[in-house]
């Protein structure tokens, strides 16, 4: 047994069929295209599984960045010593293997809104997410839709992993190699009706939320807030969608992941419709052929929902939809959304039904999703010729 694992970044590991090895100290992998084979450093020893290395290997992951392991989501076949294996086949494999992916990507994507701590890599292009009461149950209703099932991740039900309880769902990124991400929580509010009720009847004061207020806009607190230092959570919230396009638009930006960057969240006071089109304008890369096929995507989404049993009978809370694509290959864009994030998604009383465009009022639920999401398509077909903010003109 074994320490660490380091993998220097944009190498290659192919790992095994059954053998499972300890993590060993010190592996550099490299793919050798003349030779038609992988040799990789064990301990200062080299071994070379292109040509007479007849063990497999399992070869653990580690984050040198963090020093964290990231468990591997899949398995690729072994090199056993096969002359006859060509680079041909080590390409396909490097291609397909999400285990690849994983250590590219290092699922920055989680950290754009709120998801730090929630997801774990899982194995056959799967992830796990930390299982909450009401996300469990929306996802298995939605099971029962049709509908919602064209547009969400698969689902695999639920997993026991260290003591917790997560979801097993599908890995949205795992079919790009160099994915740009963004994240548009959905909705003209972010909370639920109940959670109005409930701040009433026990008024809890956040001095979290307050430190973020006034690092926005220290003028926004009340007498009152400064004094105690702290704000309500709906306080807070209604003000946080004042600020950004939740209340004028129907949608936010919440965070973007572009291809090889940091994740930025900075897009709080991002509000007008100029100043989204100039942000999704930059995330497409200024590529008319990912705007289309983001567009089209789009369409779909809304032409699902308004057939869905289970949207028209659910309040739809803090819901995102996640846009992914990758940099056209020859002229042909790789993109796609989905709908995710149902930890506030709420059914309705029986009998009780929503249309998702009426204006909210308190009681009545409606939560502004398809309204937003017209607004997001609408924004999407003239996302060319939709001006720049005012002293941006140059560079959207």
């Amino acid at each position: 047994p074994a320490d660490d694992v380091v993998i220097p970044a944009d190498d290659v590991v192919i790992p095994a069929d059954d053998v499972v090895i300890p993590t060993l100290k010190t592996v550099t992998p490299k793919l050798d295209r003349r030779k038609c084979s992988v040799d990789v450093w064990i301990n200062d020893r080299e071994c070379d599984l292109g040509r007479g290395q007849d063990a497999p290997f399992i070869i653990g992951i580690f984050d040198t960045s963090s020093d964290e392991e990231l468990p591997m989501r899949s398995l690729v076949a072994a090199m056993r010593g096969n002359k006859s294996r060509s680079w041909g086949l080590i390409k396909q494999v490097v291609h397909w293997s999400p285990f690849v992916q994983v250590y590219k990507k290092k699922y920055p994507w989680v950290q754009l809104a709120g998801h730090s701590g929630a997801f774990k890599p899982c194995d056959n292009g799967t992830i796990l997410k930390k299982k909450t009461d009401k996300e469990f149950l929306c996802l298995t209703k939605i099971l029962e839709d049709e509908h919602m099932l064209q547009i969400t991740p698969k689902f695999y039900g639920e997993v026991e992993k260290e003591g917790l309880m997560y979801v097993k769902l599908q890995d949205l990124l795992a079919e790009f190699d160099n994915p740009s991400v963004c994240d548009i929580k959905m909705g003209t509010r972010t909370y639920l009706e109940e959670e109005l009720i409930k701040a009433r009847e026990k008024r809890t004061m956040r001095k979290d939320m307050y430190e973020k207020m006034v690092k926005v806009d220290s003028s926004e607190p009340t007498e009152e807030e400064n004094r105690l230092k702290a704000v309500t959570k709906p306080r807070y919230m209604q003000w946080r969608e004042r600020l950004s396009s939740t209340a004028t638009l129907g949608f936010r930006i919440d965070g973007i992941k572009q291809a090889d960057r940091d994740p930025d969240k900075n897009f709080k006071t991002v509000r007008t419709r100029q100043e989204v089109a100039y942000v999704l304008r930059k995330h497409t890369d200024h590529q008319d052929s990912t705007r289309l096929k983001l567009l089209e995507r789009l369409r779909e989404i809304r032409d699902t929902l308004e057939k869905s049993e289970f949207f028209k009978t659910h309040e739809v809370i803090g819901s995102s939809l996640l846009l992914v694509h990758d940099q056209p290959t020859e002229g042909v864009a790789r993109a796609n959304v989905w709908m995710i994030d149902f930890g506030k998604t709420t059914p309705l009383q029986e009998g009780r039904r929503l249309d998702h465009r009426t204006e909210w009022e308190e009681g009545n639920q409606e939560d502004g999703y398809l309204a937003g999401l017209d607004n997001l398509i609408e924004l999407f077909e003239n996302l060319n010729t939709i001006p720049a903010p005012e002293g941006l003109e140059g560079e959207g």
